[in-house]
């Protein structure tokens, strides 16, 4: 009897410590959730640009405070000034717009002949096209259900495009003190690692770390090299609202969809407005753009990492599929901790074995 009231005791006592603890951890979760993204986002940008933060350090003759303050400030410019700029240009023509729809002063060029002759959209997208090119308002008043869904969806984007500059700013202003105790961070990250790996720890610390920096440079750096080649090319050619639609290229491109999806309407445009000489010169600069990432991906992907492109490149997907953006990094660093894992349990030697893979063996 003594002994079942002393297991007794000991199991009411260690459920309730269980829970305390539990209620504690889902407290402290409840408390930082606001900030987790950022966190995240952090700890990601830290990670990628600490090579530059160490050449920046040396040149500053080792001041890391000082560097990191300096990489925090280039950062915040980098975000803020594009936005800024991409605002009030975007902000002034839609109140240039809406001043002319309400004057009649908006004038729609008509449409070319060869617009008929695309293929199943040409004759329609002519007609409303050229009716357009005579009378905006009967024109507008026809897709005006449309276009309701259109503004909702796009005032929508727009809230959720500032929450997330905003979670930016603060991810990098975090990335900055990340920085500055870079040392402490390296060694509490191996000591968390070591912790829940043994002597491998250290090793798959490592490996995140530059799965981050592949994933950073290879979808992250590629799909930035694209928007801007593409902006490029919009503003030669004059397109209206060239800083938009290369904003709109970055963002497919992240996600792996392809900025064909911008690039061909813009390249049909042309086409039906510019000269033939330029239009085809465009087409071919579009094309060089749009098969640009099969060119880099294979090259920077992987990078540095001691695991198949393949796998990045899945779990960077499928990553994003399940969670986001976020998902980018954190499904490549999960799938290539999971690969490695798999080929070190293939890689010990089962009962008896005097090999980590012998045939026969069994």
């Amino acid at each position: 009897m003594t002994d079942q009231k002393t297991f007794v005791n000991n199991a009411l006592e260690a459920t309730i410590r269980i829970g305390v603890i539990l209620l504690l951890a889902v407290w402290c979760f409840d408390i930082a959730k606001p900030f987790i993204i950022p966190l995240i986002w952090g700890i990601i940008i830290a990670v990628a640009v600490y090579p530059g933060y160490l050449k920046v350090s040396g040149i500053m003759g080792g001041r890391g405070g000082a560097a990191a303050a300096l990489m925090t400030v280039l950062g915040l410019a980098l975000l803020i000034t594009p936005t800024v700029m991409l605002s009030t240009t975007l902000v002034e023509s839609i109140q240039g717009l809406a001043k002319g729809l309400h004057e009649g002063t908006v004038v729609v060029p008509p449409p070319g002949e060869n617009v008929k002759g695309w293929p199943l959209i040409g004759g329609q997208l002519h007609a409303f096209w050229s009716e357009a090119a005579e009378n905006l308002s009967s024109a507008t008043a026809k897709i005006a259900p449309q276009l309701k869904t259109t503004g909702a969806w796009l005032l929508s984007m727009i809230a959720g495009i500032t929450l997330g500059i905003l979670q930016f700013v603060i991810a990098i202003i975090i990335a900055g003190f990340l920085l500055a105790s870079a040392e402490g961070g390296a060694k509490a990250t191996q000591a968390i690692a070591a912790r829940l790996a043994g002597d491998q720890g250290a090793g798959f610390a490592r490996l995140a770390e530059a799965t981050v920096r592949s994933v950073t440079r290879g979808i992250l750096g590629v799909a930035l090299i694209q928007a801007l080649l593409a902006g490029l090319g919009f503003m030669v050619m004059g397109i209206p609202g060239a800083g938009l639609w290369a904003l709109l290229c970055l963002l497919l491109s992240v996600v792996q969809i392809g900025v064909i999806f911008v690039n061909l309407p813009i390249v049909l445009y042309v086409f039906s407005t510019a000269d033939p000489i330029p239009a085809t010169l465009f087409l071919i600069w579009s094309i060089f753009v749009t098969l640009l990432d099969n060119i880099l991906k294979p090259i920077v992907l992987g990078q540095g990492v001691d695991v198949p492109m393949a796998v990045i490149f899945v779990g960077a997907i499928g990553g994003f599929l399940s969670s986001g953006i976020i998902g980018l990094f954190v499904g490549a660093v999960v799938l290539v901790l999971g690969y490695k894992l798999f080929l070190a349990w293939l890689q010990q030697p089962r009962s008896g074995c005097k090999a980590p893979i012998e045939p026969g063996c069994g």
